[in-house]
Parts: C-alpha cells; sequence; structure tokens
C-alpha cells in the first residue's frame, strides 16, 4: 500500500469554519433585531398605559377612576304588589337588584338607609301597574326611579335641584311579574 503524503493540504475545513461563523453571526443579528423589535413594542405600549392613566386617551367612569373596574350592591330580593286594576286584578312583582355605585364607601352609605330605602322601592314598584312595567321602557325608567330615589335618600339634594348620590345604575337580575 501506499503511504499517505502527510503534506496534502485538507481543502474543506476552512469552508466548514466560515459557514458555520457565518450561521452563528446571522442568528446572532437576527436574535438582536427581534429583541429591539419587541422592547421597542413594548415601551410603546408602557407609554400609552401611561397617557391613560393621565386621562388623556381613556374614557372616565362618573367618579373619576379611568378605567376602574365597577363596583356593585346587590339588594335583597323584593316581592312586591302591584296596583290593583280592573283588567289585571291582583298581580305581584318579585325583582331583586343591584346598585351600580361610584366608590367602594357608597356600600356603607346605602347599608346605613337600607330600611329607608327597601321602603322607597317598595312604595314606587307598588304604584305602579302590571301594564306599566312590561316594556323594556317601562323597565328603564322604572330603574332611573329607584336610582334617583335613592339617591335622594342618602344625599338629599337642595330644592329644585337633581339629587347627586352615589348611585350610578339600578339593575334588575331578577324580574317577574305574577
Amino acid at each position: 500500500m501506499a503511504a499517505k503524503d502527510e503534506s496534502a493540504p485538507v481543502p474543506d475545513a476552512p469552508k466548514k469554519g466560515k459557514k458555520l461563523l457565518l450561521i452563528v453571526v446571522t442568528l446572532f443579528v437576527t436574535l438582536a433585531l427581534v429583541t429591539a423589535a419587541l422592547a421597542v413594542w413594548l415601551l410603546a405600549a408602557n407609554r400609552d398605559d401611561a397617557e391613560g392613566e393621565d386621562g388623556e386617551d381613556v374614557e372616565e367612569v362618573a367618579d373619576g377612576h379611568a378605567g376602574a373596574p365597577p363596583i356593585f350592591v346587590a339588594l335583597d330580593s323584593f316581592t312586591v304588589n302591584l296596583a290593583h286594576t280592573p283588567e289585571d286584578g291582583d298581580r305581584y312583582v318579585q325583582l331583586s337588584i343591584s346598585l351600580e355605585v361610584k366608590s367602594p364607601d357608597a356600600d356603607a352609605a346605602i347599608k346605613a338607609q337600607m330600611p329607608r330605602i327597601r321602603n322607597n322601592i317598595i312604595l314606587i314598584i307598588s304604584g305602579k301597574t302590571a301594564a306599566e312595567l312590561m316594556t323594556r321602557e317601562d323597565k328603564m325608567a322604572l330603574a332611573k326611579e329607584i336610582k334617583d330615589g335613592i339617591n335622594h335618600t342618602i344625599s338629599p339634594a337642595a330644592k329644585g335641584k337633581k339629587p347627586s348620590g352615589p348611585v350610578v345604575d339600578a339593575l334588575f337580575t331578577v324580574f317577574i311579574i305574577q
């Protein structure tokens, strides 16, 4: 057998090293660009959030807390006899109400006046007939009347002025007329 020539150059070794180096550098540059793009995107998102906290881009709720989740106070359910009519006879309504309030402090004010609030709601509802509570608009008007009555009970308005209490809305969670 012939002896190997040790002085012969190995032609593929330098090319493989250059290709590997080129691939590593390309991956590193790509990773750096992706990281930079992600950082720019995160900074832009944080800047938009900061503008929203200042109230420039986010609609504020009635109490001035931008983006705050709503606060609800649930009242015990009501069963009230409706006003008697010859057409309907004796009917009653069963309903549950949740109040949307401006702040967590409103819960204490509502609980402090709860007997008066429940009495006023019963008086409002008992003055209605079944026919006056059938349509969506009728229910919305009743909810507004209840909200205004509660606000007036908690913080009575000066004569001739609209009450501005802690209740933002009265929401029916159960509404059954029988």
